[in-house]
């Protein structure tokens, strides 16, 4: 079968942008078996409560689920077994020394298949206390309420 070009995106950590406060980002590779890459491709991915660690050098993601292939016989995958990252040394490092930072974690944004290989968005983050949540939504209500303004002017209302 032969790859198909550009980028679709599968799944998105919509929570991510709304608990945390999202400074950097990296694109990584995920280690997976055959019955798992299907799954993606059909679209059954979550990543609602996903977090990712740097383990003895390597990066692993957690708690991402990929629903069971259907299709796919005992020799299933694991929904919730770690998978590795494929990172440079480089990255990995800088990554380390970030999250060993009081308050920066390592969170999956988002997961999408590149070219045919299924990457993943991995962000370092800072959690967001209860009156910044509070502040973002004023914010994002007030730019609701200008484009209405705007869109309402321009049809001569």
């Amino acid at each position: 079968m032969a790859r198909s070009q550009g980028t679709r995106l599968i799944a998105q950590n919509r929570k991510a942008y709304h608990d945390y406060f999202i400074e950097e980002t990296y694109e990584a590779g995920l280690v997976l078996t055959g019955t798992e890459i299907k799954s993606i491709r059909k679209g059954s991915v979550s990543l609602r409560d996903a977090y990712a660690r740097v383990d003895e050098g390597e990066v692993y993601i957690y708690n991402m689920h990929i629903a069971p292939y259907e299709q796919g016989n005992r020799f299933n995958h694991d929904p919730l077994r770690p998978r590795k990252c494929l990172l440079h040394k480089k990255e990995i490092n800088h990554l380390y020394g970030a999250v060993r930072q009081r308050g920066v974690t390592l969170v999956p944004t988002k997961v999408y298949i590149k070219d045919g290989w299924a990457k993943v968005e991995l962000a370092l983050a800072k959690g967001k206390k209860l009156y910044d949540k509070r502040e973002a939504a004023k914010e994002r209500d007030a730019n609701r309420e200008i484009q209405r303004a705007l869109r309402a002017r321009m049809r001569g209302e």
